[in-house]
Order: structure tokens, then C-alpha cells, then sequence
């Protein structure tokens, strides 16, 4: 063995010195560099909402690509099924966290995203919520949620205002309405904020003759289709989800009502790609939706839609564009913070979500930034209306892809 000397011991534990001081230093380091952020995706992708959530999660799958070009920050996805069930949903986001999710992206339904904003609170994690308009979600204080999407109040009044457009675009008044709508959380925030705006709009020509709650999960509506026939209202105003509003047309081609249109002032269903695959494209036409939409002509959504269809070349975006689009803007949301926080620290992550100004976006209205509240006020809607066996905007004008049809051929008279 070759001899230990003093000199030597003493020039090793300077060598030591040095290296404990570069390992203190070392977590400030990594901070400084990290580059990975875990997303917890929580989407309803079984149950009665299941096709929607599939359809959002196609806009999570799509995003780490594209936002690494963007931002040079990885994101990393930690996907959980909801299956559209509110205590499930609690239950997910919790057991996220636990597992390493360092931020929070869905849920699509608003009363699941009421009970993971209440999480996202009390473990002090980043929620950024892609689609959910019940009011109340961003009326409670909390510092962690952040949504980018409409509430159900700024969705139903510009919904009705698409409505006196529709009328006057087609030189067409109906009198009269019945008013029917899913009971859950989403759709009883709308039956309120249509309470309350509807009868201070004097430009609408019709009254709401009846209104006629269902449950979404509802395997059969033929008790309240013939309830809304006895009315023999001009139109059907709908808030709806996917599957109950393809029973409901259904219903209705059995029960021979053919009223002058079926009109959403912002609801999903209508638009859905299972819609147009349940009904055929003679049922499934000119139905019309007035929701938040993507601009196919801006260039994030051309770089979306070119990633998008060769990720899944067997499915159109168009079909899924406002899933995909609020989807994507979110995971969007969370790597520009992430980026500008560098660190995926939740209340670093929290901070800079609230300093997002983010003005190249996928859908129509300003840039996306947030509020004291944590809502994005700047999301417009368009009126979209199945044509051809597709959604097409048909209003406002400036983005009109055709004319708007109203009245609509009654079921028979379609080829």
C-alpha cells in the first residue's frame, strides 16, 4: 500500500470541502434549470360524457410536441378518467398530486371542476381549467384556478345575441320557444343566467313558452319531447351534452316534430363528431350552435390542425375543434407560465399564470390573460351550424365560411 502523509490527508479534505459546497449548491442548480413539468389531465374519457373527453384528450396528446418548439420546456402528461363522475373526479386530482403532478388541466364538466378547484386549493397546485362555464367555479377566492373559457352568464348572452343576428340574417321572427335543458351542473347554471338575461333582451322576437329539465344520463326523452310538442313552439332552445341531445333529435324524427330549428345558445352536443356518426347526415343537419370556436385561419391553429392530423390521420379537427382548441390552450397556459416561473414550484407556477398574456391563440376573441378572479373575459363565440355533415360558421359574417339556413327543412323534406 503506498503511504497516507499529512499532506495528503489535508489535500483530500479541501477536495471534500469543495465538492459539499458544490452539492449544497446543487438544488439551486436544478431549480434554475428545470425543464420538465408534470401535468395532471383530468378528463371525463368513460361515462355518459365520454366521447368529449376523448375528444379533449386528443388536444392534450397533441400538445407536448408543439409547446416544445414553442417554449423548450417538456411537458410531461399524467393522464386520469373523471368518468364523468364528480366524486371520482375529486378523487383523481387528489392521487395525481400524491403520484408528482405539478400543475392541473380539464375537466371539461363543471361540476367535476368544482370539486378539483377545491383540491387544487387546499394542496396549493395550479388548475387550469380547458372548458367549464358554471359561474360560481371562479367566484369563491381561490388563487390556484385559472380558466379559459367562458362562464355560463358571458356564454348565454352571447349566445342570444348570435340569436338576433340568425333572425335578422334570414329575415325570419319566431314567436315562441321551449326552453329544454340538462339538470346537472352546467346546465342549471344556464337555465339561470337565461333567467335572467333573456327577459331583459326586447330585440328577441319569442317567448319561452315552457321550460323542460332532463338528466344527461337519460336513456330515453320521449316523455319530455312530447311534453315540448304539446307546446308546438317555433324553435327548440337547447342546452345539451352529446348523448342526450342525439336522443332528442332522434325522439323527434319518431314523434314527427319538425320545429323551425333547434338552437344551442351554448352548450356542446351538436357539433360533436359522434353526433354527425349517430344521426347520418340527414338528421344531424342544421343544427345550430352558438359556442366559443377555433379561427382556422390563424397561424397556431394551422400549426395545431398540421400536428393534429398527422398524430391522428384518422380523425378530422374540425370535429373536435373546440375540445381540441381549449385543450390545447391550456396545456399552452401552463408550459408559457412554466417557462417564465423556472420552477414548478405551485405557487411560483400560480404567480406567473397570473401575468399570462398570451396574444397568438387558436380561438376567436382577445389574448388570453386572467382576471383577479383567475376568468379570462376576452372568448367570443360564433354561431356554427351542421352543414354538409360538419360544422360550419355561418355568423358573424367576417368569418362566415356559408349563409346561414333558418328556417330548416322539416325531417321529410330532407334528402
Amino acid at each position: 500500500m503506498t503511504q497516507f502523509t499529512r499532506r495528503d490527508f489535508n489535500r483530500l479534505a479541501a477536495g471534500s470541502a469543495i465538492a459539499g459546497s458544490a452539492a449544497l449548491a446543487a438544488p439551486a442548480l436544478v431549480r434554475a434549470q428545470q425543464k420538465k413539468l408534470k401535468v395532471g389531465v383530468l378528463l371525463p374519457r368513460s361515462g355518459t360524457q365520454a366521447f368529449i373527453g376523448q375528444s379533449c384528450q386528443l388536444g392534450a396528446d397533441v400538445a407536448p410536441a408543439l409547446l416544445r418548439e414553442m417554449y423548450g420546456v417538456e411537458l410531461e402528461l399524467m393522464n386520469a378518467d373523471t368518468e364523468t363522475n364528480v366524486e371520482v373526479a375529486r378523487s383523481r386530482a387528489e392521487k395525481l398530486i400524491d403520484d408528482g403532478a405539478q400543475l392541473l388541466v380539464g375537466p371539461f364538466d363543471s361540476g367535476a371542476a368544482s370539486a378539483i378547484a377545491q383540491v387544487a386549493e387546499q394542496r396549493r397546485i395550479p388548475f387550469v381549467i380547458n372548458i367549464a362555464a358554471a359561474p360560481q367555479i371562479t367566484e369563491q377566492g381561490y388563487k390556484y384556478s385559472f380558466r379559459n373559457f367562458p362562464t355560463s352568464v358571458d356564454l348565454v348572452r352571447n349566445g342570444l345575441s348570435l340569436f338576433r343576428d340568425l333572425f335578422q340574417a334570414t329575415s325570419s321572427a319566431p314567436r315562441t320557444a321551449v326552453f329544454m335543458h340538462v339538470n346537472d351542473t352546467f346546465g342549471l347554471a344556464n337555465r339561470k343566467a337565461i333567467d335572467a338575461i333573456l327577459p331583459t333582451l326586447d330585440y328577441l322576437p319569442f317567448k319561452v313558452v315552457d321550460t323542460i329539465s332532463y338528466d344527461p344520463a337519460a336513456r330515453d326523452l320521449s316523455v319530455e319531447v312530447t311534453k315540448a310538442k304539446a307546446t308546438n313552439a317555433d324553435i327548440i332552445m337547447l342546452v345539451s351534452r352529446l348523448n342526450d341531445a342525439i336522443l332528442l333529435v332522434r325522439e323527434l324524427v319518431k314523434q314527427r316534430w319538425s320545429p323551425q330549428g333547434i338552437l344551442s345558445p351554448g352548450s356542446p352536443g351538436m357539433y360533436e363528431a359522434q353526433f354527425y356518426k349517430a344521426l347520418g347526415p340527414r338528421f344531424s343537419e342544421y343544427c345550430i350552435s352558438n359556442v366559443p370556436w377555433y379561427n382556422p385561419n390563424a397561424e397556431l391553429s394551422k400549426r395545431v390542425e398540421a400536428a393534429f392530423d398527422k398524430q391522428f390521420p384518422k380523425e378530422k379537427m374540425m370535429f373536435h375543434a373546440l375540445n381540441v382548441g381549449f385543450t390545447f390552450e391550456a396545456m399552452m397556459i401552463a408550459a408559457d407560465a412554466f417557462q417564465r416561473a423556472g420552477s414548478a414550484d405551485g405557487t411560483a407556477l400560480a404567480d406567473a399564470i397570473r401575468q399570462t398574456n398570451i396574444t397568438e391563440r387558436m380561438m376567436i376573441g382577445g389574448p388570453i390573460g386572467f382576471d383577479t378572479k383567475g376568468q379570462n373575459t376576452r372568448i367570443a363565440s360564433a354561431c356554427i351550424q351542421n352543414r354538409g355533415g360538419q360544422p360550419v360558421v355561418v355568423l358573424p359574417e367576417s368569418a362566415a365560411q356559408m349563409k346561414p339556413v333558418f328556417p330548416v327543412p322539416g325531417w321529410q323534406q330532407r334528402g
